[in-house]
């Protein structure tokens, strides 16, 4: 795609984490050598067709060999504030602002970037669709997994290892018992309905 334009450093972008009601948005950025060769590699897909152990394994291995990865986060009050794409948006220029060496250009899901000015192609679906963009996909799950375990550790109430801030009925149910955390969206719904119960 952009490599037949002869761009070498694309970067493939996603995120993790914008339905969540509690915790960040987590955009990863990863540049991958054009010429990439592994055993693992018919393994990668969206994170979220992967189990929790086979994405720590692929994490590991998109480590090895990638030649830039950037990761990006934006927490709960400044997605209250921006609103959850434009903090999405934020997340993923942060996490291309990170990349060492800097990208030539950009595939990203779903979204544009009109704040950094390269080549660019967002790609419905490109998590499905993009090897570049699947290794992103999985790179934010799996840093976004292992800080809501730890943000479990200081907010111990709502299962936040479990349930990752998703919107489940555990995690209903004690934002309705205990009210919201810091981490917590107030801007979205089931949180807003819990403020003050």
């Amino acid at each position: 795609m952009m490599a037949a334009q002869g761009y070498r450093r694309v970067a493939g972008i996603d995120e993790a984490g914008r339905g969540p009601l509690a915790g960040p948005v987590v955009a990863a950025a990863v540049i991958l050598p054009p010429d990439l060769d592994a055993p693992w590699l018919s393994l990668v897909k969206d994170s979220k067709q992967l189990k929790p152990p086979r994405r720590e394994f692929l994490f590991r291995r998109i480590h090895e060999v990638a030649l830039g990865i950037g990761v990006g986060q934006v927490d709960a009050r400044v997605i209250d504030i921006l609103g959850i794409a434009r903090a999405t948006r934020l997340a993923m220029k942060w996490a291309v602002d990170q990349l060492q060496p800097p990208p030539e250009s950009l595939l990203i899901d779903h979204f544009a970037l009109p704040e950094v000015k390269l080549p660019q192609k967002g790609i419905t679906k490109g998590d499905c669709l993009c090897f570049s963009i699947a290794c992103a996909s999985i790179v934010a799950k799996v840093t976004r997994d292992r800080l809501m375990i730890e943000l479990d550790r200081t907010y111990p109430g709502y299962r936040l290892a479990r349930n990752k801030g998703y919107c489940t009925r555990e995690h209903v149910d004690c934002l309705q018992r205990l009210g919201p955390s810091p981490i917590h969206r107030n801007s979205f719904k089931p949180v807003r309905e819990s403020i003050g119960k």
